[in-house]
Formats: C-alpha cells, structure tokens, sequence
C-alpha cells in the first residue's frame, strides 16, 4: 500500500513538473548554503589550525602586549628583556628559552623598496637547532645560518617567489639585498614551511637585527619549551605571576601575555563557531522560505484536486490514505530538494576553494567529503518538507465527499 502511494505522489509531481521545482528552489538553496557554508568552514578551520603545526604542544609564548597597529614590541608601554629571562630561567619545568626579535624592515632590491617582517636567529646553536626544528625549517637553496654567522639573511620561499612583481628583478642566491640601508648576503632561500605567515619573512642573526634596530637586551617574544607538556598550563601560570609581581601591574593590567597553543587554538576556534552559527543562520532563512513554498504548493494542489479527492473517498479511500498522498508528496519535494542542494552545495565548496588556493597560490583550503553532513541535510530537508505538507495534507484528508465532488 505504501509503494502505491508512492507511486501516486511522485506521478503527481511529475505532472506538475515545472511548478515542482519552482516550489523546491528555495529547499535546494538553503541547503546548498548549508552544505557549502559549513564545509567551507571546516576547511577554514584546517586551514587555520593548521597554522599552529609550527608551534609544539609542549612550548609557551610570551610576548609584549602592543599598544597600537604594528608587529610585537613596536608600541608597548614595557618591552621584554634579560631581566624578564632571568626570572623566567628560574622557573622550574622549562627546558629551554628561545628570546627573538619580530620588526618590520625596510627592504631594498634592484634599486625598488619596501617593508617586511624580520625576525631574529637566536644566539646559540642549540636554540637555533630548536628553532630550525619546530618550525620546521630547510632550505631550498643555500645553507641555513649557524652560531655567530653574521652579514647573512634567510629569506622566505614566498618571499622569493613573488620578488619579480615586488621589485622587478628575481631574487638569487649570493646575491645581496639592503635591509634598513645595510646590505646583507643572502646566505639561504627556505623551503615552503606549514605556516603561510613564515614564508614571506627574512630570518636574520640576533646581533645583526639588534645592530639594525638599535636595541639591545630587549625582545619581543620568547618561545619557551617545557620538559613536560602536561605541565604546560601550570608553568604558564607561574610564568605571568612571577612577572605581574616584578612588575607590580594588577591581574588583567599586565604589559604581557603568556599564551599556550591550547589557548590559542581555542580563541580562534571559538571565532570560527561564531562565524558557522552566522552563516548556518542565514542558510535557514532561506530554507524557512523554502518551506512555506512547499506548504504554499500543497494547499495550491489540494485546491486544484479536491475533485480528484472527492473521487477517490467515493471509491473506498480513507482520509489516512489520503493524508499519507499528501505526506508523501511534500517530503519527497523536501527530498528532492535536499539532494539537489547538498551536490550543490558540496561542488560550489569544491570549486570556491580551488579558487581561493589558486588565488592564495596554497593549498589552504581543503574541503572533505563528509557523508554525516550530506546525509544530515538531505534528512533535514525531507522533514521540512513533510513538516510544511502536515496541516495542507490533513485538511485534504477532512474533506467530506459530497462537498469535494461538488467543486
């Protein structure tokens, strides 16, 4: 009985073709928001938690807290220094301190200027090895810089890559390129690193940035590597104690920040929620006027066919069999337009991520076929349907036989 009333409903769809799919435009589209919006936003998520790849499970950041625009330490009320490092040293569960300077220089190549990020090569080979390692640094050409190298500078493949259209001329290595007005050996072209941000900068010794910079016995950032990552959390706290003390600044007040890849991690992943709720919110908009569509067209038909209902109660039908008629037509448009939303709506979160890596120039975005989704909105919007057919379908199945046969 159930296969015949399926039988009925998807011929009456059929027959009324192009007003089918006019009702389950706004069905399709919804989901096709839905399904694209939120897998683009798994795909920004990877994106951007992948960024934290560079940065270990086990090691902390301190930095200044900035006062205005510009890089770590350009304006801050109180900078790091030695007698920060000092107090931190005496922590117990640190395994190393890693101090670095991050400033914007003023690069010149080929005669044409401009600005970018430098950061600093620490002092000793073992924080260097360190660094090398959890950034996940190699060269593409050259060689990377050691202890007491001075006069040289690692440069970013991105850096290189776009030099042409920045200043008109490809950057080679051995060649020299002035940096504040100070020419320098470019000693190494790096391979493309996991984080986006590293792969325009220029890596240059500490004593060689200080020098450019004028300063001396300041940082901007120390990355601290503890012994045991379970204990994270907890040197973190120490850490910013010990330092809001030194510096008598109230809790909340400090010139500071001590910020651990959890922490991290969760403020963006709680901005990208935020953003996932707005976009599946205005997804729904649309699918709520998908769904008065659908009902719009039940009550359209059952005007159109109260004859026809008429007919069969005449003949023996039951207003169950009727409302399942009915049921049955309006989930199927609701699933009809579910799956014609969700393969839209994937292709488009396909196809917008190809050209945003192809634009970016990365491999940033990756989106995943992810069934739970697919299957979830499909089902979704087949319950929408049959939500919005339920009051058209029971009024269908009250009609009295005398009264529909009239009309």
């Amino acid at each position: 009985m159930i296969s015949e009333f399926f039988r009925l409903a998807f011929g009456n769809l059929r027959h009324r073709g192009l007003r089918s799919w006019l009702t389950i435009l706004g069905i399709f589209i919804g989901i096709a928001a839905v399904v694209s919006l939120i897998s683009l936003g798994s795909g920004l998520r990877e994106a951007v938690t992948g960024q934290f790849g560079a940065v270990n499970s086990d090691t902390l950041t301190i930095q200044n807290k900035g006062t205005g625009f510009g890089p770590p330490g350009s304006t801050v009320v109180e900078k790091l220094n030695e007698h920060d490092l000092k107090i931190i040293e005496k922590i117990n569960g640190i395994r190393m301190i890693i101090p670095r300077l991050l400033r914007v220089v003023k690069t010149e190549y080929n005669d044409i200027s401009g600005f970018k990020y430098s950061t600093s090569i620490p002092l000793e080979q073992e924080q260097i090895d360190e660094m090398y390692s959890v950034l996940g640094m190699e060269v593409a050409e050259g060689k990377l810089m050691g202890e007491g190298e001075t006069g040289g500078v690692l440069l970013g493949s991105d850096f290189v890559k776009d030099s042409e259209s920045e200043f008109g001329k490809t950057i080679r290595l051995s060649k020299s390129i002035k940096i504040n007005e100070k020419e320098f050996k470019i000693t190494g072209i790096l391979k493309k690193m996991d984080s986006f941000q590293l792969n325009g900068i220029l890596f240059l010794a500490q004593e060689d940035l200080e020098n450019l910079e004028g300063v001396k016995g300041e940082y901007d950032i120390f990355a601290v590597r503890v012994e045991n990552k379970d204990n994270i959390e907890q040197i973190a706290g120490e850490i910013e104690r010990k330092l809001r003390d030194d510096r008598k600044e109230k809790l909340g007040e400090e010139s500071f920040s001590v910020q651990t890849p959890l922490q991290a991690l969760s403020a963006v992943n709680t901005i990208l929620n935020i953003i996932n709720l707005i976009v599946i919110g205005i997804a729904m908009i649309s699918l709520f006027v998908g769904g008065v569509g659908i009902a719009n067209t039940m009550y359209t038909s059952i005007l159109e066919r109260t004859k026809e209902i008429g007919v069969m109660k005449a003949i023996g039908a039951k207003n169950s069999d009727i409302l399942w008629i009915f049921l049955i037509e309006s989930g199927l448009l609701g699933l009809v337009g579910g799956i014609v939303g969700a393969l839209i709506g994937l292709g488009g979160a396909f196809g917008v991520a190809q050209i945003a890596n192809n634009a970016l120039g990365e491999s940033l975005f990756k989106i995943k076929l992810d069934y739970t989704l697919l299957i979830g909105s499909i089902l979704f919007s087949f319950v929408v349907g049959i939500t919005s057919g339920t009051l058209p379908a029971y009024q269908a199945s009250k009609l009295k036989v005398v009264e529909a046969l009239r009309k």
